[in-house]
């Protein structure tokens, strides 16, 4: 919500500022301008991009406009699968375990926590690592070594549809100036005409570079930037579950092992610690758990 105020903000500063100072509105509609401009740049992305980034591109860009990004509820939900994880850990049998995270779909831990589950990415870094835990042969910096690579690996492919919005918005003033070399070409082609119509051709010719640079500087651009502060945001979850199970790993209770991963979240968006211990440890995941 906040990128399309935003953007009818910026629309209608420029719009109403040119018009305030007696231009004409009818010389910078340019349809065919526009269209040259959007099409050219559509095309140079899915050139440039695989079928699989222009898809999530697409999510990414509704994600951002609809500001999708994680709530306190999302933070507190995983940190309640790993709660619940840690304290199976602790007080039951290896194989008991193990039938959360080898079928995390029929496990009654995820199950009280579906907005964890639905992210079938997340479920399963956690699943990978909680097997992990369970062989028990690995060692701590080894595990860590390794998370760190997985998340580098996961940030690098959830950043594909800002890096590939920010090429698009870097060619799309270089794209204006095609549009705008096209129309005085057709501006050439027109000099034993009268100033009038001239002047009106050279007019919507210089709209092409116009509309490159707004379309660049501000829509595309925010929008990319929109979209990685979104993405970035929901990549905190792996270094909560990587701050988390180190420090199980390392012999931390569970309530303390959460008091690690509720550090890594954002201070504007960390819920407290007494929030954390009634959703996960005095109520919440495990009475839900329970029922």
């Amino acid at each position: 919500m906040n990128f399309v105020i935003g953007l009818v903000i910026a629309m209608g500063c420029i719009v109403g500022g040119y018009a305030s100072e007696g231009g004409h509105l009818s010389v910078i509609w340019q349809p065919m301008e526009y269209l040259m401009i959007a099409g050219a740049a559509v095309g140079t992305f899915i050139i440039a991009n695989s079928l699989s980034t222009i898809k999530d591109t697409g999510r990414a860009v509704m994600d951002g406009v609809l500001g999708k990004a994680p709530t306190q509820r999302d933070y507190l939900d995983v940190l309640g699968v790993l709660y619940a994880l840690m304290r199976e850990l602790r007080g039951k049998a290896r194989n008991e375990v193990e039938a959360h995270v080898d079928n995390p779909d029929e496990s009654e831990i995820f199950r009280n926590f579906p907005n964890v589950l639905k992210d079938s990415e997340l479920t399963h870094f956690i699943c990978d690592y909680v097997r992990l835990l369970i062989v028990g042969n690995a060692r701590t910096h080894e595990i860590e070594a390794l998370m760190d690579e997985e998340i580098e690996t996961i940030t690098h492919d959830r950043l594909k549809p800002y890096y590939s919005l920010i090429a698009v918005s870097d060619a799309m003033p270089a794209l204006g100036i095609v549009a705008a070399v096209l129309g005085v070409i057709k501006a050439m082609g027109a000099l034993n005409q009268s100033p009038e119509l001239l002047g009106g051709l050279i007019g919507s010719a210089l709209v092409g570079t116009f509309g490159g640079i707004l379309l660049s500087y501000g829509v595309t651009s925010p929008l990319a930037h929109k979209i990685r502060v979104t993405r970035e945001k929901r990549l905190r979850f792996y270094f909560i579950v990587k701050q988390t199970l180190l420090a199980f790993m390392n012999g931390a209770m569970p309530q303390i092992a959460l008091e690690h991963g509720r550090k890594t979240i954002s201070s504007h968006d960390r819920p407290t610690i007494d929030m954390v211990e009634n959703e996960t440890i005095s109520g919440g995941g495990v009475s839900r758990q329970a029922a």
